[in-house]
């Protein structure tokens, strides 16, 4: 293992790569209608702008983490920077729509092989006394790009051309790759492992998918049939997927995994503290924008709050994890998080900023104190040679888990704003412009001079998103209920090499302690 000085400068190498993936994936939000003017782009655009990022993404996270394992991971992370780097330029320079969505799809291809390879390598150099200190500056290092997103992105398109919300991942990508070319050393997991070229086909159809399908599901309703069709048939395939690795004699995902407690459930918390994150910052930077006018550059610094409260709860934790466990820590992590989402469900569209402040905060803190124990749990189950590849399927985990917040939370929201905008008195075309979302419906009432139908769209959105705020908070009730009753107190050591099974077999629990 490396020396403890070069440990951390790797540290910073690997946090500094996920910043520029966290940068990127929300600093495009803000820059949407710039481009919807300069590149004459459709809404459909608009959206495959968006999604071709998360569907490759979706896509490439398990054969990443296994090419990892494979082939080395510093190599494939520092390739990764290469084509991440290349398609931010590409994006800045697109000259069509066309080429954009291209150039986003390699982009979210990049950050599939940083993404996993990033925590397989912390399993690396760090041992389970160290690695929740590692997990807190890495966890932190994502949620950074959340109000740091709209907030360079918004300074950018006061003074730049809407190319510059891409190019700002250049200088980080280029950092990434002097850092950790110094001071990551290089890690392989199994290298004579065989590939498993029909695992990675139907973990990758049932991924995308799936995430295709959540993604319609969100735009369409989930009444809509092609949607529900392609999740489902996502599902489907990823079923096929479980039965395949079930009978491989050298399967991309060793089932085995799942016999872990530690791993189970600090994965799928993860992926609860992901669907109740997104789905907040979903709500939230709408509420900002279309009920309190504020600019991208103000709902950056409003978002702030969850960042100080996660950096704290982080911290906290990590200082209490050696003596009270994962099972306390997360638990109280989720029940923090449900509180601040009950105490927010309470916001009008009259509530001070101090007042929404408040519950943020708790909320963030609740994250912090939920993340890295939950990711220290299920990473440290992994050995490593076969960390890459647990990583990606964890990433992946958290990937669908934060894309059905959006999609069921923001169903919530809408439903409840349209059943609740009053249109009476209006044009055809301007009440469903009004029902379209709360921006266009302030945007309906400004235009008219209509004091009243402003005041119904800024209560009718904050209705629905007390409501999916409250939905959110269930969840989280129901992730620290399931977390008191199935997370080990302490992760246990990884199985240091899970063996080939017989076809057929079943995998064997690799861990029974509580």
């Amino acid at each position: 293992m490396a020396t403890s000085k070069i440990r951390w400068w790797a540290l910073a190498a690997l946090a500094l790569c996920t910043l520029a993936i966290g940068l990127d994936s929300t600093v495009l939000s803000v820059a949407l209608p710039t481009l919807a003017g300069d590149l004459r782009a459709t809404t459909g655009d608009l959206q495959w702008i968006t999604t071709a990022y998360l569907l490759v993404m979706a896509a490439a996270l398990l054969p990443a983490g296994m090419l990892g394992d494979r082939f080395g991971r510093k190599r494939m992370l520092l390739g990764a920077l290469v084509v991440f780097g290349a398609a931010s330029v590409a994006c800045a320079y697109a000259a069509s729509t066309g080429q954009l969505i291209a150039a986003r799809a390699l982009l979210g291809l990049g950050a599939a092989v940083v993404m996993p390879l990033t925590s397989a390598v912390l399993t690396v150099l760090f041992d389970p006394a160290e690695r929740p200190k590692a997990l807190t500056i890495w966890v932190t290092a994502s949620a950074l790009g959340v109000p740091l997103g709209p907030l360079a992105g918004g300074w950018l398109l006061d003074n730049f051309w809407w190319g510059s919300v891409f190019l700002i991942n250049v200088p980080m990508v280029l950092a990434g790759v002097v850092a950790v070319a110094l001071w990551v050393p290089e890690s392989h997991g199994d290298r004579a492992r065989r590939f498993d070229p029909a695992g990675i086909i139907l973990s990758t159809t049932g991924l995308v998918a799936l995430t295709y399908g959540v993604i319609e599901a969100g735009e369409r309703g989930w009444t809509d049939p092609r949607s529900l069709l392609t999740a489902l048939g996502g599902i489907a395939v990823l079923a096929l997927f479980v039965a395949w690795q079930r009978r491989a004699q050298a399967p991309l995902v060793d089932l085995a995994l799942f016999g872990s407690r530690s791993f189970t459930w600090g994965a799928l918390l993860s992926t609860v503290a992901s669907f109740g994150m997104f789905g907040m910052l979903f709500a939230l930077p709408q509420f900002f924008q279309a009920v309190g006018g504020s600019d991208a550059l103000g709902t950056g610094l409003r978002l702030l709050p969850v960042i100080g409260g996660l950096l704290v709860g982080a911290r906290v934790a990590g200082r209490l994890e050696p003596r009270l466990g994962a099972k306390v820590l997360v638990t109280a992590g989720l029940v923090l998080m449900a509180a601040g989402l009950f105490v927010g469900a309470a916001t009008g569209p009259d509530t001070g900023y101090g007042y929404v402040a408040g519950w943020v905060t708790v909320a963030g803190l609740g994250l912090g104190f939920t993340m890295p124990p939950a990711m220290n749990a299920a990473l440290g189950a992994l050995s490593p040679e076969r960390s890459g590849v647990g990583s990606g399927l964890i990433q992946a985990m958290r990937q669908v888990g934060g894309a059905i917040g959006v999609t069921v939370l923001g169903t919530v929201l809408n439903g409840a704003y349209r059943d609740q905008a009053d249109v009476t008195g209006l044009s055809a075309t301007a009440a469903d412009a009004v029902r379209d979302s709360a921006t266009a419906g302030a945007a309906v009432a400004e235009r008219l001079g209509d004091p009243v139908l402003l005041g119904s769209v800024h209560a009718a959105f904050t209705a629905g998103m007390d409501r999916a705020l409250l939905v959110a908070g269930a969840v989280a009730v129901a992730g620290a209920v399931l977390s008191l009753l199935f997370l080990p107190a302490r992760p246990a050591p990884p199985d240091p090499g899970i063996a080939p099974r017989a076809p057929g077999s079943l995998p064997a629990p690799a861990e029974s302690v509580a």
